[in-house]
């Protein structure tokens, strides 16, 4: 996710050898430490009520049926998508992308406002998982991939590793999925099983790695932006967006392994 300029700012500083006043160590480590699990959890509070949000508006595009017509349509392959589901479904791509040419300089209030529009248009893109899948196996999968999220996460703020040069080998991974995705989606002639075992389990794997990458890179962001309300307001809304994409990618990719069809 693209950071706001004073962010990156305040990351090479850290990078370079940033470091907090040396007077009154132990007390500034508790005010820190303080600090830092206000921050944390601020991110996790927005992550949680955007997993309840998008929760929510899954389950009413996938069970209501005026709602569900809207957006997939019953095909001779399985459940495809209308127009609108097609909009729904792409919506977020383009905000995200978008996002990284048009919010050079990004305010709180923007960055929420993106955080709940991915939330939004996810969660009502996510409908069609009830179409395709059971609710056991749906709610069996969720609880496997929070307490997976929850572990990574746990590891990317308590360990002494630079996951740094992880993130980038990731991030290059994720552009490869997506294209891997999209040749899946729309050539017949790579739509054979074991291409989709493979893009699933890649899957799995990367963003289970990026959730501990971007855990870590919160943290760090935190001791570089100490003091600063207004970017830290907006690491807030960045930290949950980017924790909300990896969690609901490890979602659907595990779904797609585990769980059992309609």
């Amino acid at each position: 996710m693209p950071g706001p300029k004073e962010t990156e700012l305040a990351m090479s500083d850290f990078n370079n050898g940033f470091s907090r006043p040396a007077q009154a160590p132990a007390r500034a480590e508790v005010e820190v430490d303080a600090g830092l699990r206000t921050f944390m959890l601020g991110v996790y509070n927005k992550l949680a009520i955007g997993l309840v949000v998008a929760g929510a508006l899954a389950y009413v595009t996938g069970n209501v049926p005026a709602v569900q017509e809207l957006l997939f349509v019953q095909t001779a392959n399985g459940v495809g998508l209308t127009l609108l589901g097609m909009i729904v479904q792409f919506s977020p791509l383009v905000m995200l992308f978008g996002s990284m040419f048009f919010m050079k300089n990004p305010s709180a209030r923007g960055v929420n406002l993106l955080y709940w529009a991915v939330v939004a248009t996810i969660g009502a893109g996510l409908g069609i998982v009830f179409l395709r899948y059971t609710n056991a196996s749906i709610a069996s999968t969720f609880f496997v991939t929070a307490a997976a999220f929850g572990g990574l996460s746990l590891y990317g703020y308590t360990t002494k590793r630079d996951l740094g040069p992880m993130g980038k080998f990731l991030i290059m991974g994720v552009i490869g999925l997506i294209i891997a995705s999209l040749v899946f989606m729309f050539l017949p002639a790579a739509q054979n099983p074991m291409f989709y075992f493979a893009i699933n389990i890649i899957g799995v794997l990367l963003f289970a790695g990026l959730t501990a990458y971007d855990t870590q890179r919160l943290k760090m962001t935190y001791y570089a932006l100490e003091g600063d309300r207004h970017g830290l307001a907006v690491a807030t809304g960045f930290g949950a967006l980017g924790l909300f994409i990896n969690f609901i990618n490890m979602f659907q990719f595990m779904l797609a392994l585990m769980g059992g069809r309609e």
